[in-house]
């Protein structure tokens, strides 16, 4: 990853396309189009991929959370669950929806542990939101059988496992709905942009008119404007270059997919060496993206020390630990509850009374896991001569 390491001659033919009919909106002006509807076909290409009915493509992975959870019914004096190892949007827009996030530890998948959730799960429960971090899968079936059996929806944040799988499924099929992420560093980018998939036509029908305003795309003699609307909406389309390149980067998934393969099996073999090392569990390997490969050191002082060789050659790894966009105790601004909001929403009620408070050392399994865990990034385009650089320098980290 991430997908630009790849643009070439497929992207630009897909963009000239679009260019030639001067028609960057996703909808209308059929004279003009010459049969041309890129984010049509994005949709219906990528939902083919994934092997589901329904795709609808809007401005952003986060802006697809946002769809979705808002699709789902999810709003304020709800409660919706996910992990405190995501990205910042997963719960950014949970807390948009006027609900309250909850987090679960993760477990040595590195992903949302179903013992954790059992136990998160309350009264105000409407949604669960595993996040397939990192490339990987999370272990998706027990979390959906816990999610049955308590009646609540799952909304798979696939956002950075384009391509993943498990039992050869594609992950974001298995819950009510899946989101991807197609912004700048993504497998598959196109710039920003972002996905939801489901197999529920009521839930893609909502979707797809919240995200343009309410409308319900119903032909009429009107033309644009002269929609129904059932709800208020807002605006989350995707053009039509993004759906252009979306395209073309779809066509190059699997391949990508194989080639990220390869160069993380190459880096395992080399860390195998250091002493103590153990690896991120997988559900699946065969079904792993390989966007990242993770590896756990025996404790905190060792994870340091191993990453500071790493650095001395040019090859530091991330420990996310470390990282304030990523990990629950460093989110500071939701910690302390920052908001723009005169009346301090979404953290207070209106008057001032807090809603809700978070507890940095609230989830003590995952802080203990991360705090001993290094990542290096898989990229396309590693040659044989930097792969071997990054692979001596490994070996070399087993030596400290």
């Amino acid at each position: 990853m991430p997908g630009f390491e790849l643009f070439g001659e497929e992207e630009k033919k897909e963009i000239q396309d679009v260019l030639h009919t001067g028609v960057l909106f996703r909808y209308e002006f059929a004279d003009q189009r010459q049969g041309i509807w890129k984010v049509k076909e994005f949709e219906e290409k990528f939902a083919a991929y994934c092997g589901v009915a329904k795709a609808q493509a809007v401005t952003s992975g986060t802006a697809a959370l946002k769809v979705a959870l808002t699709a789902l019914g999810i709003g304020p004096g709800d409660e919706v669950i996910t992990q405190g190892f995501t990205f910042v949007a997963t719960w950014e827009a949970i807390l948009e929806t006027g609900a309250i996030p909850v987090f679960t530890e993760i477990d040595a998948t590195l992903n949302m542990d179903p013992a954790d959730l059992r136990r998160k799960i309350g009264p105000k429960t409407r949604c669960i939101i595993p996040v397939h971090m990192l490339g990987a899968p999370a272990r998706i079936g027990e979390i959906v059988a816990i999610a049955d059996e308590m009646g609540i929806p799952v909304l798979e944040d696939t956002a950075q496992a384009a391509g993943g799988r498990v039992g050869g499924r594609h992950l974001g099929t298995f819950g009510r709905c899946g989101t991807f992420s197609f912004d700048a560093v993504k497998t598959v980018t196109t710039g920003e942009g972002g996905m939801v998939i489901t197999d529920d036509l009521e839930l893609w029908r909502a979707m797809a008119e919240y995200q343009d305003h309410g409308h319900d795309h119903q032909a009429n003699p009107g033309g644009r404007g002269g929609e129904g609307r059932r709800f208020i909406g807002f605006n989350y389309r995707m053009m039509e270059l993004q759906g252009a390149i979306g395209l073309a980067q779809l066509a190059k998934l699997d391949g990508m997919v194989a080639t990220q393969q390869r160069h993380k099996k190459l880096l395992k073999e080399a860390a195998a060496a250091i002493p103590g090392v153990s690896f991120r569990h997988l559900v699946d390997e065969a079904g792993d993206s390989a966007t990242f490969f993770a590896f756990l050191l025996s404790d905190a002082e060792q994870c340091r020390r191993v990453n500071d060789s790493l650095r001395r050659d040019g090859c530091g790894a991330t420990c996310f630990a470390e990282n304030s966009w990523h990990y629950y105790p460093r989110w500071e601004h939701l910690l302390a509850g920052k908001s723009l909001t005169s009346s301090g929403y979404p953290f207070n009620e209106p008057g001032g009374r807090r809603r809700v408070v978070y507890d940095p050392k609230l989830l003590p399994q995952s802080a203990s896991i991360l705090e001993r865990t290094l990542v290096l990034q898989v990229m396309l385009k590693m040659d044989v001569a930097r792969l071997d650089t990054i692979c001596q320098a490994l070996a070399r980290a087993a030596k400290v």
